[in-house]
């Protein structure tokens, strides 16, 4: 068995099952997931949220607290203004694979596979083929340290827990 999977709990019998099927309940909301994608450029304001969600300021702060409650997002607070922003990486990347899934569902050929472009001195859809920019492979190939191509090729960080928040802080 890999010793990846045994620390981060990737395994049938994981006793985070339960929890990832809350999480996966919680990310069950066409808002929520929005929200998510907007956060994927950074820390937004509540207000900032809500205009480019088109959607009321405090039915986007209720999405808000639901996804701080599932340590989704993490907060800070400047005067009056509460900052959100996403906890860890992994809202970032389970939130993408969701939407590459659905336009597996919806589309012969997704939107992420096409226009691929070819390394030097390699054939278009070989094994090293690269993603047209914007798709997974260039959100991999540009992500900061820490972001999700780390994670991929070393484990998960911080033994699995999310690193957002101290352990026992929900705030």
């Amino acid at each position: 068995m890999n010793a990846d999977s045994k620390r981060c709990g990737l395994d049938e019998n994981s006793p985070y099952v339960e929890y990832a099927v809350e999480i996966l309940t919680l990310l069950a909301d066409a808002t929520r997931v929005r929200i998510i994608l907007a956060l994927r450029g950074g820390e937004l304001s509540v207000n900032e949220l809500a205009e480019r969600l088109d959607k009321p300021g405090p039915s986007v702060s209720q999405h808000l607290a639901k996804l701080r409650m599932g340590r989704v997002v993490a907060c800070r607070r400047e005067g009056n203004r509460m900052y959100y922003s996403l906890a860890n990486e992994h809202a970032r990347q389970l939130v993408a694979d969701a939407v590459y899934q659905a336009e597996h569902a919806l589309e012969v050929e997704p939107a992420h596979h096409r226009a691929r472009v070819a390394p030097p001195g390699r054939a278009v859809g070989g094994a090293a083929a690269a993603e047209a920019p914007g798709g997974p492979a260039d959100a991999e190939a540009t992500a900061p340290a820490g972001g999700p191509a780390d994670v991929r090729s070393a484990g998960c960080p911080a033994g699995g827990r999310a690193t957002g928040a101290p352990e026992g802080d929900v705030r």
